[in-house]
């Protein structure tokens, strides 16, 4: 028996590198509609109904629309939108969070694929939480870069224009109200929103995402011993994530990850100091978005949740 699969919103960027991912899957059958028939909302309607998993890849609002038009009781939804990342009745989609969320994915009807920034924020920063070597109370901050492919057409076409590019490297978020503040703080077990400082890179794919620790000053000064034991436990058998030999690393290149669906981990630290720095590397569009998606679509339809990724 195939899973009936339709990409609302497959014509995007995400939406392309997700039907990638599905191509030549006989366990899959993709639903697809004409151009003159996304916008008929007759059409959609009929193909959201018919499918067993729809991956909506949209606005808010327009994912928002796409939910209210299913009108039976069993088609799944994954929604990569903002829409409904803390939205009550939605379940988190990062398989990774804790010990049980992939079981509470499986169980699920509606999935909310993370946003790329929480993803390495709380790859790192979730078990660190959890094993209480980071209190839930602790000022945290958050920073990095994304490839400008995470921005959407509008940042795609600014970035590719021939003419007056914007800078190699530019801030942004700059009013510290960024839309994936509320994830990153539910999801962590935080109490405080993490101060988040993100950054856009001259690079169309590939992120990094660091978290940097003063651990002499953090109750019970953990080592960077205790912070690499957690993270390796946590990970321990991942196909997907894996935490690196950072040793003979002198920096993390934005792509270190490629065009893959990996998301590498890094800790990197001064014991005389006691400071630390964590790293995550992935792909904005892999791990970060389609990949995301792919990996939800496979837990909810039984199937090995590794199939179709690029790893």
């Amino acid at each position: 028996m195939t899973t009936k699969v339709f990409i609302d919103g497959g014509h995007g960027t995400t939406g392309i590198e997700i039907a990638e991912r599905l191509a030549g899957r006989p366990e899959l059958s993709l639903i697809a509609l004409d151009i003159e028939d996304r916008r008929n909302a007759a059409a959609r309607r009929d193909a959201l109904n018919a499918a067993d998993v729809v991956i909506l890849c949209l606005p808010d609002d327009a994912a928002r629309e796409s939910v209210a038009l299913i009108d039976n009781d069993h088609t799944r939804v994954i929604d990569a939108s903002t829409a409904h990342r803390v939205a009550d009745g939605w379940t988190y989609g990062f398989p990774e969070l804790e010990p049980g969320h992939r079981e509470r994915l499986a169980a699920s009807r509606y999935v909310a694929n993370p946003g790329c920034w929480p993803t390495g924020f709380l790859a790192l920063m979730r078990p660190l939480v959890l094993a209480g070597l980071i209190p839930a109370d602790w000022p945290v901050t958050v920073s990095g870069a994304s490839g400008y492919s995470g921005g959407g057409k509008t940042m795609i076409a600014d970035y590719e224009a021939s003419a007056a590019q914007p800078s190699a490297f530019r801030p942004y978020g700059l009013n510290l109200t960024h839309k994936h503040v509320p994830e990153m703080t539910r999801y962590s077990g935080l109490t405080h929103p993490p101060l988040f400082a993100p950054a856009v890179a001259n690079a169309y794919r590939g992120m990094i995402v660091e978290v940097p620790l003063q651990l002499r000053a953090m109750p019970g000064a953990p080592s960077l011993a205790d912070i690499h034991d957690v993270l390796a436990s946590a990970y321990a058998g991942s196909p997907i994530v894996t935490l690196e030999d950072s040793a003979a690393m002198s920096g993390v290149p934005l792509e270190y990850v490629g065009a893959s669906d990996r998301l590498a981990l890094f800790l990197f630290g001064n014991p005389d100091t006691g400071q630390a720095r964590l790293v995550a590397a992935l792909d904005n569009l892999g791990k970060g978005a389609a990949g995301a998606a792919v990996q939800n679509l496979n837990i909810l339809a039984g199937l090995p949740e590794t199939a179709g990724l690029r790893l």
